[in-house]
C-alpha cells in the first residue's frame, strides 16, 4: 500500500504540534494506529496534545500523516515500512515546537501482528543533551544508550504477549522465556499482592516494584501501566524503569549523614542522637562516655603520610568495635583522631575505670604499618551520667575537658571529670560582676566579616561578631563571655544590642550608597526560644529603617531540637516577615535531616572546623562535600566558614559551594574598616 494519503492536510487537520505536556522527563505519549488504513484507533491524552487537539477523542480517525505533520510524516516513511512489515523499529526526530522552542523525539513504533501498531512516543530533550555530552567515544555514548533505556511490556489479562529489548536487557530472560508467561511470574513474592491490586484497579500511577531477574537478582523497578481500548486488543502496556542505582546512592548518602567515611563508625551526630535517646528514656542507666584521641597522631601523617595515618584510624576503629560486647555500648567517631567510647556501668564509677583501662590496654597493642612498628599512645577523659551532666552536649564537653586535663597531666593516661576542671569559682563570679558591668556601660564593639559568592567573588552580606572591651584582658571573643552570659541570664540583653547595632550599621551603609547587602546575626539558643523574638525583630528593623530582607539570622542546631513546635512557629513568623535564617556550625551538633525537612530554612553553614583542614583532610573534605550536596538537593544555600586558603576556596568552587567567608577573604573589620573595605572594592 502507499503511505502516502491522498490528502496530506485536510480541512480539519490540526494546525500544528503542540509542545510537549509538562511532565517529567521520559514520559511516554501512546497512539494505535490500524495497519490498512493508519487511522488513529486510540490515543492518549498526552498524545493529542501534543498533536494539537483538544483531549484523546479528537485523535480518533485522523490519519498518521495528518496528526504527525509534512516533515514528521516524510522521516516515518523508512521506519513505517519496517514497522507494517512486523518488525519494531524507531527513529529520533528533531524539530521545533509551536512554543518556538527546539524539540527532540524519541519514536517507537511497536507491531501488533493483525491488530496494527503502536507510536510511542518520548521527550527526548535532556536525554539528547546528556548523550552529546557523552560523545567523547562511540563506546561511551552505547553505555549511556543502554543504561538509560526503558523497558516496556504489553500484556493481557497478566499475560505477555509483546516486550521490548530494553526490558530483556533489565531482566536478562530472553524473549521466548517471557512471553506467554504471566507477569506475576517474574514479581517478587512480597509485591504479588499489590501488583494484582493495582491492575484490578486499572490504576495508571507510577510504583515500585521487586523483579525476580534470571539470575535471582531482585531489581527494585518503577512501574507505570496504562489500559489500551479494545481497538487495541484491551490490553495494557507497561513501562519499567530501574531505580536500583537511585535507591543504592540514597542509602549510601543516608548512611553517610551518621556514619564517618572512613572508618564506617557512627559519626559525632549519630553519637548526639543516640546518646539524647539514652538520656530521654525513663529509666536510663547510669552511662560513662569515654572521649579519647591519639598521642602525636599528627606526627604518623607528617612523618609516614596521611595514608598511613588513615590506616592507624581504622585499626583503632577496629579494635574498639572488638572489644565491644554485643548488644552493649556504642562507639564512635567525632572527628580527626578522636574517639567516643559510650558504655552503660550500673556499678558507676568503679565499672567505667575497669572500662578505661580495659580499652587503652586494647588499644595499645603492637601495630604496624607498612613495616613501620608504630606505637598507640591513647589519652582518655570520662564522664558519668547523672552526676556530670543530663544533656548529651554537657556530658561530652565534660569529658573533653577531662580528656583534656590528662593529656596535661601525663599522655597516654585518663582522667575522670571534676568540677574544678572548668574554674575557679571566684573567677567565674568575677567575670560575672565584669559581664553585667559591660551590658549597663555597652562596652562591646562589633566586627563585620564578609561573606562573598564563591564562584565570582562577590561581595553578598557580612556576620556581625560581637567582641567585649574587657577592663583587663583587653578585646576578648564571643567563645570566652557568651557560654558565661548565656549560663547566667544575660544573653538576651547581649542578643537585642547586637541585634540593633548591627541593623542600624546596615541601614547607615545603605543610606551611604554602599552595596545593599544582608547582615547576618547570631541568635542564642535562650533567645530564640523566647515567644515575641520575631516581634522584637520586627520593632527593631522599624527603628533602624532596614528593610527585612536584609537581615540574617543565624542559629544553632540546638535551639531546634528543644521545643520543635515553638521553635517552627519562630521560623514561619520570621519567615512571613523576611527575614532569612541559617543554621550556624552545621555538622557538630544534632544534624538531623529531619528539621532541615520541617523547618522553613535558607541557608547551612558549614562549621570552620571542618574546612580548616581541606583540602589534605579527606574526611573534611567528605564532610564539607556531603553538607553542600545536601544544601542543594534541600534548595538551600551553603556557606563554608574558616576559609583561609586559595586551595580551600578552588575546592569550593569545585564542590559548588555558594558562598564563603574566613580570613583568607577577609578577616573581621570595624564597621569603619569595613566601609573602607566596601569603597576599596567598589573602585
Amino acid at each position: 500500500m502507499s503511505l502516502t494519503p491522498t490528502l496530506d492536510h485536510p480541512a480539519n487537520a490540526p494546525p500544528g504540534l503542540a509542545p510537549l505536556p509538562a511532565s517529567p522527563p521520559g514520559t511516554a505519549l501512546l497512539a494505535h494506529f490500524d495497519a490498512d488504513t493508519l487511522c488513529c484507533s486510540f490515543a492518549s491524552a498526552a498524545f493529542a496534545h501534543w498533536a494539537g487537539l483538544e483531549g484523546a477523542a479528537a485523535a480518533a480517525g485522523r490519519t498518521l500523516a495528518q496528526l504527525a505533520g509534512t516533515t514528521l510524516w516524510a522521516q516515518l516513511a523508512p521506519a513505517l515500512h519496517q514497522a507494517l512489515a512486523g518488525h519494531e523499529a524507531q527513529l529520533r526526530h528533531e524539530d521545533t515546537g509551536a512554543d518556538g522552542q527546539p524539540r527532540v523525539l524519541d519514536i517507537h513504533l511497536l507491531p501488533q501482528p493483525g491488530a496494527g501498531f503502536f507510536m510511542l512516543l518520548h521527550d527526548a530533550a535532556l536525554r539528547l543533551q546528556a548523550e552529546r555530552a557523552a560523545q567523547a567515544s562511540e563506546e561511551r555514548l552505547q553505555r549511556f544508550s543502554a543504561a538509560s533505556g526503558e523497558g516496556i511490556s504489553f500484556h493481557h489479562d497478566g499475560i505477555i504477549s509483546d516486550c521490548n529489548d530494553a526490558l530483556l536487557r533489565l531482566t536478562g530472560y530472553t524473549r521466548e522465556e517471557v512471553l506467554g508467561r504471566h507477569m506475576l511470574d517474574f514479581v517478587h513474592p512480597h509485591d504479588q499482592q499489590s501488583v494484582r491490586d493495582y491492575m484490578a484497579q486499572g490504576r495508571e500511577d507510577p510504583y515500585e516494584v521487586g523483579i525476580v531477574c534470571k539470575d535471582a537478582q531482585v531489581l527494585a523497578l518503577e512501574v507505570v501501566g496504562k489500559t489500551l481500548p479494545r481497538a487495541a486488543g484491551g490490553s495494557r502496556v507497561v513501562v519499567v524503569r530501574d531505580t536500583s542505582a537511585r535507591k543504592q546512592a540514597q542509602q549510601r548518602a543516608e548512611f553517610l549523614t551518621l556514619h564517618d567515611a572512613l572508618t564506617q563508625l557512627p559519626n559525632r551526630r549519630h553519637l548526639m542522637q543516640q546518646l539524647g535517646q539514652l538520656l530521654a528514656a525513663p529509666q536510663r542507666p547510669p552511662l560513662a562516655l569515654l572521649f579519647f584521641d591519639l598521642d602525636h597522631f599528627r606526627t604518623v601523617n607528617d612523618s609516614l603520610g596521611h595514608e598511613a595515618g588513615d590506616q592507624l584510624l581504622c585499626e583503632v576503629a577496629r579494635r574498639l568495635q572488638d572489644g565491644a560486647a554485643p548488644g552493649e555500648g556504642f562507639v564512635a567517631r567525632v572527628g580527626g583522631d578522636q574517639f567516643v567510647a559510650l558504655l552503660p556501668v550500673p556499678r558507676g564509677r568503679a565499672q567505667a575505670a575497669h572500662e578505661a583501662q580495659a580499652l587503652l590496654a586494647r588499644l595499645r597493642a603492637p601495630l604496624s604499618i607498612g613495616g613501620t612498628p608504630l606505637p598507640v599512645s591513647p589519652s582518655l577523659g570520662i564522664s558519668l551520667s547523672p552526676q556530670d551532666g543530663d544533656s548529651a552536649d554537657e556530658l561530652l564537653r565534660r569529658a573533653a575537658i577531662a580528656l583534656r586535663r590528662a593529656k596535661d597531666d601525663q599522655r597516654g593516661s585518663w582522667a575522670f571529670y571534676t568540677a574544678g576542671m572548668e574554674g575557679a569559682p571566684a573567677a567565674l563570679l568575677h567575670d560575672e560582676h565584669l559581664l553585667r558591668q559591660a551590658l549597663v556601660q555597652q562596652s562591646f564593639v562589633l566586627h563585620y566579616q564578609p561573606q562573598v559568592e564563591v564562584a565570582s567573588g562577590r561581595l553578598c552580606g557580612f556576620e556581625a561578631l560581637v567582641r567585649w572591651q574587657h577592663p583587663e584582658r583587653g578585646l576578648v571573643g564571643p567563645a570566652d563571655f557568651i557560654p558565661l552570659a548565656e549560663s547566667r541570664g544575660l544573653i538576651a540583653a547581649i542578643d537585642h544590642w547586637v541585634l540593633r547595632e548591627a541593623c542600624c550599621q546596615a541601614s547607615a551603609w545603605h543610606a551611604a550608597g554602599l552595596p545593599r547587602v544582608p547582615v547576618a546575626v547570631n541568635l542564642s539558643a535562650i533567645e530564640f526560644r523566647q515567644r515575641d523574638v520575631a516581634q522584637d525583630i520586627a520593632q527593631v528593623l522599624r527603628e533602624c529603617r532596614l528593610s527585612p530582607r536584609y537581615l540574617e539570622v543565624e542559629i544553632t542546631e540546638s535551639a531546634l531540637m528543644l521545643d520543635a513546635g515553638q521553635a517552627r512557629a519562630t521560623l514561619s513568623r520570621l519567615q512571613a516577615l523576611g527575614v532569612s535564617v541559617a543554621i550556624d556550625d552545621f555538622g557538630t551538633g544534632y544534624s538531623s535531616l529531619a528539621y532541615l525537612k520541617r523547618y522553613p530554612l535558607d541557608k547551612i553553614k558549614v562549621d570552620r572546623s571542618f574546612v580548616m583542614d581541606t583540602p589534605g583532610d579527606s574526611d573534611d573534605v567528605a564532610i564539607v562535600t556531603a553538607v553542600v550536596q545536601l544544601a542543594r538537593s534541600l534548595q538551600l544555600r551553603s556557606v563554608a566558614e574558616g576559609v583561609e586558603t586559595e586551595a580551600q576556596l578552588q575546592l569550593l568552587r569545585r564542590l559548588g559551594c555558594d558562598l564563603a567567608q574566613g580570613y583568607g577573604i577577609s578577616r573581621p573589620l570595624t564597621a569603619a574598616q569595613a566601609e573602607a573595605w566596601m569603597r576599596e572594592r567598589s573602585r
